[in-house]
């Protein structure tokens, strides 16, 4: 099986031949400069792993997994602008450098490029089962941005519509560019569903454990400022799970801190011992490890030999295990 660094390498490859004409420059450049960003390029890296599971010819794959990437870049173009966000990677927002009615016209112009690339990908029944799962992908990653988008004006979020929220804003894009992977491999509707489910549950622990880790994570791993969801005021699992189990007291109290600005002094500290007194790290912990399981026992059901799983396990594995 393909390593997945070699995987990465083909996606970089394929998306060096395959460029963005160049004019009108203005349209074009701010599609080449979000993609030169960089990121993990984990979702067509998984759709190829799932194409691999069930045939060898890899690179038979590439435009469905460059149409998943060019989506996916999409997405955050357009919500860099929603969130009128600075900076994507370290690096200005298109948004920024340019301005925001360029960011909405180069980002549905890849939008419109996966399509092309998407379309490649083998006979016109193939393409149109492919076009069927992207579809229902992409509605439901729209439906999960403005439920995120509700979320900020509304005080009685319950935890299962945030749960349902991630889902859809992050969780359905990998469960189809896995269910992607498998129907160009021309897999069973059985095994490509296992493999759906798998990238679905797997990106709901993924963002749960993210969650955890915003607040109790060691910086130097994560990446990002720990307590940073806190200072937002962001309606995180651990925030919900507390407001659900936790005593009267330590509600309000949580509540109040959630009505004060980033810059208001001992925030992030007060709010870390609430969750502390209620045990919320242990039960988020328990339900971030409650969905990777789960998600695992769809992959041990597609019907391939197990060496064939090593890649895409050990993949998903690094990705959802973590250290705080």
């Amino acid at each position: 099986m393909t390593s997945l660094p070699t995987l990465l390498s083909r996606i970089t490859e394929y998306s060096a031949t395959h460029p963005f004409p160049d004019s009108p420059p203005g349209l074009y450049e701010p599609c080449d400069y979000l993609l030169a960003l960089g990121g993990k390029r984990l979702r067509p890296a998984l759709l190829l792993m799932a194409y691999e599971l069930f045939r060898d010819d890899v690179d038979a794959a590439l435009p469905a997994a460059w149409a998943v990437e060019l989506f996916h870049n999409f997405t955050l173009m357009h919500d860099d602008i929603m969130d009128a966000a600075p900076l994507r990677r370290g690096q200005p927002t298109v948004h920024t450098r340019w301005n925001p009615n360029t960011g909405i016209l180069s980002g549905d112009v890849m939008l419109i490029y996966a399509y092309r690339h998407l379309l490649s990908v083998g006979d016109d029944a193939a393409a149109r089962a492919l076009v069927g799962v992207f579809n229902r992908v992409a509605i439901g990653v729209c439906e999960g941005q403005q439920m995120d988008v509700n979320f900020e004006t509304r005080d009685d979020v319950s935890l299962p519509e945030y749960v349902r929220m991630i889902e859809l804003k992050t969780a359905v894009l990998l469960g189809g560019a896995l269910e992607m992977g498998a129907l160009a491999a021309g897999a069973s509707g059985s095994d490509a569903g296992h493999l759906y489910e798998f990238g679905r549950l797997a990106g709901i622990s993924f963002q749960i454990q993210d969650d955890l880790l915003d607040t109790y994570g060691d910086p130097a791993k994560f990446g990002k400022q720990v307590g940073g969801d806190i200072l937002q005021n962001k309606k995180t699992f651990l925030v919900l799970k507390t407001l659900e189990i936790a005593a009267p007291a330590d509600q309000s109290e949580l509540h109040r801190w959630m009505q004060t600005g980033a810059d208001a002094p001992g925030k992030v500290d007060a709010v870390r011992a609430i969750f502390d007194r209620n045990n919320i790290p242990a039960l988020v912990a328990a339900e971030q490890a409650r969905f990777r399981e789960e998600a695992f026992r769809h992959l041990d059901a597609v019907q391939t030999p197990e060496s064939r799983k090593t890649v895409l396990r050990e993949a998903v594995e690094e990705l959802l295990v973590r250290q705080f």
